[in-house]
């Protein structure tokens, strides 16, 4: 079926070490913290947005009691926390498309620190919708195959029995397409059958690919990426670098 999700290149925190891995909770309560008061419910059935996030929480492996805390926080007197979603767009080495999600409750310190990271790696931030065009928003879950012990065939039929849009087959994983926000049913379902997934969340997906070939390109790059992802305020990275 269609498409390359490139899912190792898009998002490096997701199966990441320890360290990573708490990062990543930090940022998925955010994100809890902000659907629930958004939403103003904490029950998921009352909440699409909040449904979301759990499903991607849950396919990060955060722990149920730390997901129960986050809406309770949420939904309790004692966070003051005041965050707004922003979307940044730009240029990495060579042209390089690059979307940053952040949450942030400082608008210009977030606006800064992006602005330095494209500038310092060989990129430049652009103005809204300068890449974004080139990407289209899907669900995307990734099931986990490291072991090749699934079959592709017998894959593909469960997911899109479960209500998937669309399926790949990649090195280690296979990704499921949904329409967007559709994601944390057919997740669900997924998990229901005993799928181990990876990540489950909308992204934004490259319509096509920049390959880059200069050493130097490469390192920018990377560096680029790592900085954007060890950024508190950096909710996710998508990208259209083809690295492998």
């Amino acid at each position: 079926m269609s498409g390359h999700s490139k899912w190792h290149n898009i998002q490096k925190t997701k199966g990441a070490a320890d360290a990573k891995r708490a990062q990543a909770f930090t940022k998925i309560a955010r994100e809890m913290i902000v659907a629930v008061k958004e939403g103003g419910s904490g029950d998921p059935n009352n909440n699409s947005r909040l449904a979301s996030v759990i499903a991607k929480a849950k396919a990060a492996n955060m722990p149920n009691d730390n997901i129960k805390r986050t809406i309770e926080k949420a939904l309790g007197s004692g966070t003051s926390d005041n965050y707004e979603s922003i979307t940044y767009e730009g240029y990495g080495p060579c042209g390089v498309a690059v979307i940053v999600d952040a949450m942030t409750d400082n608008r210009n310190r977030t606006a800064s620190e992006v602005r330095h990271y494209f500038d310092k790696f060989g990129g430049n931030m652009g103005a809204t919708g300068c890449v974004s065009w080139s990407f289209d928003k899907k669900g995307v879950i990734v099931i986990d195959n490291e072991e090749n012990e699934l079959e592709e065939e017998t894959v593909m039929m469960d997911a899109l029995d479960c209500g998937a849009a669309d399926f790949e087959a990649d090195e280690g994983v296979f990704t499921v397409y949904t329409e967007p926000g559709g994601f944390a049913a057919v997740s669900e379902a997924l998990q229901a059958k005993g799928y181990k997934l990876l990540s489950a969340q909308d992204e934004m997906v490259p319509q096509n690919y920049v390959k880059l070939t200069n050493e130097d390109d490469i390192k920018n790059m990377q560096k680029m990426l790592d900085m954007f992802e060890d950024n508190d305020d950096v909710q996710n990275v998508f990208h259209n670098w083809e690295d492998a």
